[in-house]
């Protein structure tokens, strides 16, 4: 397996190492460089074309979210991950409009970092799930294109209630897998179904139908063994 190429952009240079002493800890994980502003972080993109960069928000000469919007007007293929201490809601969205394909605080345990890039690596989003939270109010309150009457007369099983609990955590199907206990094509064809019976289109909409109910485990649904 090709290891993940990364670039760490942070003005203190004490938590890039800790950050790089960290990740070196993982076989399919590697730190291909080092920048302390958004301009180097431009720079060191173009130079070193990494998988993945993981991005603070405040930093001198150029910020991490001008450095989003520079990096990714370039090079738009570029997986960028805000990493930071900020639970302000206003960076929260701004880094979403920016590109950003996920917003990570720097309270998280090693083991979940580790997850939520593998998430990023393999196409979705990663949110610490107290940013997850906030969000899902957010798009809940607007109602992202779900309506009120989804789900009625349709029922999951089990398996699928336990998923979407999973989903409004705001685990990627990875970390469902492995809290479940079973393979990742399993909870893609779980996730498949349930879009299938909501006749909703992808996993925001899913999420928001899912805390909107509250999460419980059966809302209006129901289940079925």
């Amino acid at each position: 397996m090709q290891a993940i190429r990364m670039l760490l952009v942070d003005d203190h240079i004490l938590f890039r190492r800790g950050l790089i002493s960290l990740l070196s800890t993982q076989k399919d994980m590697e730190v291909v460089g080092e920048a302390a502003d958004g301009l180097e972080a431009l720079e060191k993109t173009r130079e070193l074309m990494p998988d993945i960069i993981l991005m603070d928000i405040t930093m001198p000469n150029c910020d991490g979210l001008e450095a989003t919007r520079l990096i990714l007007d370039e090079m738009p293929y570029v997986k960028i991950v805000m990493l930071t201490v900020s639970e302000e809601e206003g960076n929260l969205y701004e880094s979403v409009k920016s590109g950003a394909k996920g917003y990570l605080l720097k309270n998280l345990e090693p083991d979940l970092l580790y997850g939520l890039i593998r998430s990023v690596a393999a196409g979705e989003a990663a949110l610490s799930p107290v940013m997850a939270s906030k969000i899902l109010k957010e798009y809940a309150g607007q109602g992202a294109g779900v309506p009120e009457e989804v789900g009625r007369g349709q029922r999951t099983t089990a398996r699928e209630e336990e998923i979407l609990n999973l989903v409004v955590e705001g685990l990627g199907n990875k970390a469902i897998a492995q809290r479940l206990s079973i393979s990742e094509s399993t909870v893609r064809n779980h996730l498949h179904n349930i879009l299938g019976k909501l006749q909703l289109q992808n996993r925001v909409q899913l999420a928001i139908y899912a805390s909107r109910r509250g999460g419980s485990g059966k809302g209006s649904l129901g289940t079925r063994p």
